[in-house]
């Protein structure tokens, strides 16, 4: 298969020609030359680009899926990183899974107002500790007199 040049890359993978040449700036994909003002990219492209939504859909930044591909630009997939990244999926899994379960309770509450309802009452104070949601800094407690 001949090279294609940066429309012919737009039109097969669907990625803008925006993205292409960031990606070609950051080292992701590389273009083999140019015809007339346009990018040429080899057709071996269009697997690096499908390559590349997979790690973006799974979470990856460039920077990780940067790693993902040997100097000569073949696939090079640390099954650790992957591993890791699954387990990363695991966390915010279960806690969207409890969020979603506090949100549906809390919607079809019967109690009169939901800090009258224990249940919620408890989704309030895990929140609080941070043990749901986004973790934050805890205040350091000032030693008592």
């Amino acid at each position: 298969m001949r090279d294609l040049d940066i429309t012919e890359v737009v039109q097969l993978s669907g990625v803008p020609a925006s993205t292409l040449r960031f990606y070609d700036e950051k080292g992701l994909i590389a273009s083999v030359g140019r015809r007339g003002l346009r990018r040429v990219f080899d057709p071996g492209v269009l697997e690096r680009l499908a390559l590349i939504a997979l790690g973006r859909a799974a979470g990856f930044s460039l920077d990780e899926i940067a790693l993902m591909f040997a100097p000569n630009g073949r696939p090079r997939i640390d099954r650790q990183m992957l591993a890791a990244k699954a387990e990363e999926l695991d966390r915010t899994i279960r806690k969207l899974s409890a969020m979603r379960d506090g949100l549906r309770h809390a919607a079809a509450c019967p109690a009169p107002s939901h800090m009258e309802c224990p249940t919620f009452r408890r989704i309030v104070r895990a929140a609080a500790s941070g043990a749901i949601g986004a973790r934050r800094k805890r205040t350091p407690q000032l030693p008592k007199d």
